[in-house]
């Protein structure tokens, strides 16, 4: 067992009282590995919305906090929750091509996106193998939303945040093997690192100086509009609220 892949660190800061009282609720410390991995994987998928946060950086208690996040961000508390379950998992990083994005990202600000977006997917030891887990960045409803608005696309699909050769089933649930929702868009291969904060070290995040202030105060929140919108569609059909990021 390698101390790297299950350490605390700023971003894996799983021994925050969220995170630890989270863990307890649900008691998922009872549980086997495989199940552990489940948990925390379905947690992150569907309880955790799909949304932008102010930074790709920020620890995975703030992420929790948010109720909301992307790949990067999701990928933060999903480490640490699995850290924290004594699972080992390590950051993959690449970048992604920003059509993937569009549909999501409103066209009106699509000139803020790099023409090459960072982006990550984890890593999990089970049985012996890392497998790889990046299908948990969507949450169910805004799936579901996309595929009903492109219910004639059965086989490859790229947009809305999405990337995949079959939008009509991809492979975004934990069954033991990689997840994938978002990996027919990676351009760049960054490769392996012990956490996300060896990472950000190294690459930086997607945006800095006066766009990266002006994602921050204003256009991730017309950014979070719009995807609620786009849930909102399926929330409606199937007779549930959606719920409002910040």
């Amino acid at each position: 067992m390698s101390a790297n892949y299950l350490e605390k660190t700023q971003i894996l800061d799983f021994d925050n009282h969220t995170i630890q009282s989270l863990i307890a609720e649900r008691d998922w410390q009872a549980l086997d590995d495989y199940n552990k991995i489940g948990a925390a994987y379905s947690f992150v998928k569907d309880e955790i919305q799909f949304g932008y946060n102010r930074s790709d950086d920020i620890s995975a208690s703030e992420v929790l906090a948010d109720g909301y996040g992307q790949c990067n961000t999701k990928g933060n508390l999903l480490m640490a929750l699995l850290r924290a379950l004594g699972i080992q998992c390590r950051f993959h990083g690449f970048t992604i091509e920003q059509q993937l994005q569009k549909g999501a990202i409103p066209a009106y600000v699509f000139w803020l996106a790099p023409k090459y977006i960072i982006h990550s997917w984890v890593e999990v030891l089970f049985d012996g193998v890392w497998i790889n887990l990046e299908g948990f960045i969507l949450d169910q409803d805004y799936l579901s939303s996309v595929q009903a608005k492109f219910s004639q696309d059965k086989g490859s699909f790229c947009g809305y945040g999405i990337a995949t050769t079959c939008l009509e089933n991809p492979q975004t649930e934990w069954t033991g093997k990689n997840t994938y929702i978002q990996k027919e868009g990676i351009h760049d291969d960054f490769g392996l690192y012990n956490s996300p904060d060896e990472f950000y070290s190294e690459k930086g995040t997607n945006l800095s100086g006066v766009k990266r202030w002006l994602y921050q105060s204003v256009i991730r929140h017309l950014i979070n509009m719009n995807v609620n919108r786009l849930r909102k569609a399926s929330n409606q059909s199937r007779g549930k609220n959606a719920q409002p990021q910040s």
